[in-house]
C-alpha cells in the first residue's frame, strides 16, 4: 500500500480565473464557496474567477481564496478518486497551507477555517501596512551563503531567513531597505539570482507583530480537534495530533521561518512514497522533486 501525504499550497499561488471551471462542473466546490461567502460577507467566488488581480492578491483576500479554492480542488479529487485519501498518512501546507492541512484532516471546521485565514490575513497585512517590508526569494544558492548574505545586508534593519523552500530555493524577509540592500549585494556578488515577491510584507519576522497576537485571539474563538493524521508544523517540522501544540505553533508560525525542506525530508523519512499537491499552483510540486527527483508527485488544480 501506498503512503500518501497531501500537500496545500500557501499564499502566491492566486490567480484571476482559479476555481471557475471546478466550481462549474462541481456542486461540491460551488458549495465550498458560497458558504465562505457567507462567513466572509463579499463573494469570494466572484473574486477568485474575475479579480481584479490587485484585490485577489490583498493578503486579507488572497488567504481565505487559497484556503477554499485548496478545499475545493480536494473535492475535486474525492470525485474522481475516491480512494486517494485511503493511503493518506500525513499531511502538511505551506504556510497558510498548514490551515487548509488541518481543515483536511479534520481538526478544524470549514466556516472556523474561514474565519480564521480572514483573521489572520486582515493581521498579517495591517502589520505590512505599519512599516515598508518585502520578500525575495534567492535562486542557486544553498542556506549558510544565504545566511551569510542577510548578515552582511542587514545593517541596522530587520532581514530573516523566512522560507527555506528546497535545495537552492530559499526566501528573505524584511524591511524594505535591507531587501533593497540584500539584492544590491547578490548582483555585486556575481550575478546571483534574485526575485522580489508579490507579498504585502515581511511574512516569518518579527515585523509580523502584533499579527501573531490577534491570531493568537482569533484562535481562542474556534475548536481545534485532534486530527484524523498528522499535521506537520512549519515552525518545527516534525507531525503534530495535540491541539494545544497545532494552536501554538499556528502563533508561532507568524514570526518563525518556514522549514518546508525540511518538512518534506521528514516525509520522505516517515516513508512517505506518493504525494498530491492538491490547490491552486505547481510550486509544491518543484520543491518536493528538488528533495527527490524521481518522487510521485500529483496535482489537483483548482
Amino acid at each position: 500500500m501506498p503512503r500518501t501525504a497531501f500537500l496545500f499550497p500557501g499564499q502566491g499561488a492566486q490567480t484571476v480565473g482559479m476555481a471557475a471551471a471546478l466550481c462549474q462542473a462541481l456542486p461540491a466546490a460551488n458549495d465550498l464557496f458560497a458558504r465562505a461567502s457567507a462567513v466572509l460577507g463579499y463573494d469570494l467566488l466572484a473574486v477568485c474567477t474575475g479579480g481584479p488581480a490587485d484585490r485577489l492578491n490583498a493578503t486579507d483576500v488572497s488567504q481565505p481564496a487559497i484556503f477554499v479554492a485548496s478545499l475545493a480542488a480536494l473535492e475535486q479529487l474525492k470525485a474522481t478518486e475516491p480512494d486517494a485519501a485511503t493511503d493518506v498518512f500525513a499531511t502538511a501546507g505551506l504556510s497558510l497551507g498548514e490551515y487548509t492541512a488541518l481543515a483536511f484532516a479534520g481538526a478544524l471546521s470549514f466556516e472556523d477555517g474561514v474565519k480564521l485565514v480572514q483573521a489572520r490575513g486582515r493581521a498579517m497585512q495591517a502589520a505590512a501596512e505599519a512599516a515598508p517590508s518585502g520578500m525575495a526569494s534567492v535562486l542557486g544558492l544553498e542556506v549558510p551563503d544565504v545566511e551569510a548574505l542577510v548578515i552582511e545586508a542587514r545593517g541596522t534593519d530587520v532581514l530573516e531567513v523566512a522560507n527555506l523552500l528546497c535545495p537552492g530555493n530559499t526566501a528573505v524577509s524584511g524591511s524594505m531597505a535591507a531587501i533593497e540592500r540584500f539584492e544590491q549585494l547578490c548582483a555585486q556578488k556575481g550575478g546571483i539570482r534574485t526575485v522580489r515577491l508579490a507579498v504585502a510584507g515581511a511574512f516569518h519576522t518579527k515585523l509580523m507583530r502584533p499579527a501573531d497576537e490577534a491570531l493568537a485571539a482569533a484562535l481562542a474563538t474556534v475548536e481545534l480537534k485532534a486530527p484524523t493524521v498528522p499535521v506537520w508544523s512549519n515552525v518545527d517540522a516534525k507531525p503534530h495530533t495535540d491541539p494545544g501544540e497545532i494552536r501554538a505553533l499556528l502563533v508561532k508560525q507568524i514570526l518563525s521561518p518556514v522549514r518546508w525542506e525540511d518538512t518534506l525530508r521528514g516525509l520522505f523519512a516517515e516513508s512517505a512514497d506518493r504525494f498530491y499537491e492538491i490547490g491552486p499552483g505547481r510550486v509544491l510540486a518543484g520543491t518536493v522533486k528538488r528533495v527527490q527527483r524521481k518522487a510521485d508527485i500529483r496535482n489537483v488544480q483548482a
